[in-house]
């Protein structure tokens, strides 16, 4: 596709994965328009280059690409005055494709591309990503496609400014199912890496060179490399939340489910990170499961050094 019939483009949804995706994006479109709830987000990449829209309205672009937790909040970008249709209407903007990059059902996000299609001629493309807030920033995601083939070909360009992993997975859901399935082995990695800490700890060892034998051998993972000081400072604040990854657990077991499977391993992981979130701890990166293990020890045990006391954590017991 030449940059003459390139549709264009805008990204509505700035946080810590949009907020990067964005850069990558204006380097590759210099015409970027970026629209974000709280507008002070759009301040450094309109000093960049982009265009910050008043509203979703005002963002109606030939390709949208939202970056937003949930289909919820998706959709309430689109009805109203200031709402993408009524922006596309009044652009004249025929056949939009509309791109969800975030972590939504399968099943549901199936849905909502067979009501925008037939009811406003709207292509919706699922096409999560993974490679977390490094991959957004260094253009390396992992991206995952679903929804009207042709319409994935048209945003192949701009995805492959975003990530160096691009591919077309099926039709509508398959991108969410292929996130489910890289959900099942971030979720269980970041468990079993802290029960691996945990233990070592636990016995003594020097957790420092723990990690440094597993970043050795076949334990290694990008979870480990990203995120394995976290396991040794205790600090797991910021990062991907808790909460999001029981919400995207439980769409694991919906999928299943609804293709009559039985995930045992997904099941108790999602149960440990729903205790984890009623504990009040769903802001925490998802490596912070290492707490809730450790505060299941057995009584009597050594202690283990404290754990940050943070003021949405205040809920929970402390070690020590």
């Amino acid at each position: 596709m030449t940059e003459t019939n390139r549709p264009s483009l805008a990204l509505l949804g700035l946080g810590p994965m949009g907020g990067p995706m964005a850069r990558r994006l204006l380097a590759f479109d210099g015409n970027l328009i970026v629209w974000n709830r709280t507008s002070a987000k759009a301040e450094p990449l309109v000093a960049l280059g982009a265009r910050a829209a008043a509203s979703p309205a005002d963002a109606a672009a030939g390709m949208v690409l939202t970056v937003l937790p949930d289909l919820d909040q998706v959709e309430s970008l689109l009805p109203g005055p200031d709402g993408l249709l009524a922006g596309w209407a009044a652009k004249a903007i025929a056949g939009p494709t509309l791109v969800v990059h975030g972590t939504v059902s399968p099943i549901a996000v199936a849905a909502f591309a067979e009501r925008m299609l037939h009811e406003y001629g709207v292509r919706v493309l699922d096409a999560p990503v993974s490679g977390g807030s490094a991959g957004a920033e260094a253009g390396s995601l992992s991206i995952m496609v679903g929804g009207d083939e042709q319409a994935a070909q048209s945003a192949e360009p701009a995805f492959r400014s975003m990530g160096t992993t691009v591919r077309y997975m099926g039709p509508s859901g398959s991108g969410e199912l292929a996130k489910a399935c890289n959900q099942i082995v971030v979720a269980a990695t970041v468990t079993a890496v802290s029960e691996a800490m945990l233990l070592a700890r636990s016995g003594g060892l020097d957790v420092a060179v723990m990690l440094e034998l597993l970043q050795g051998g076949l334990a290694d993972s990008a979870v480990l490399r990203q995120k394995g000081q976290r396991w040794l400072s205790n600090d797991f604040t910021g990062g991907g939340s808790a909460r999001n990854q029981l919400k995207d657990l439980r769409f694991v077991l919906d999928a299943a489910t609804a293709e009559g499977l039985e995930l045992p391993l997904s099941s108790t992981v999602t149960e440990l990170f729903g205790e984890m979130v009623a504990q009040g701890d769903g802001a925490l990166d998802h490596t912070g499961i290492h707490r809730i293990l450790a505060l299941r020890r057995a009584a009597g045990q050594p202690d283990l050094p404290d754990l940050p006391d943070l003021p949405e954590n205040r809920n929970a017991a402390h070690l020590g």
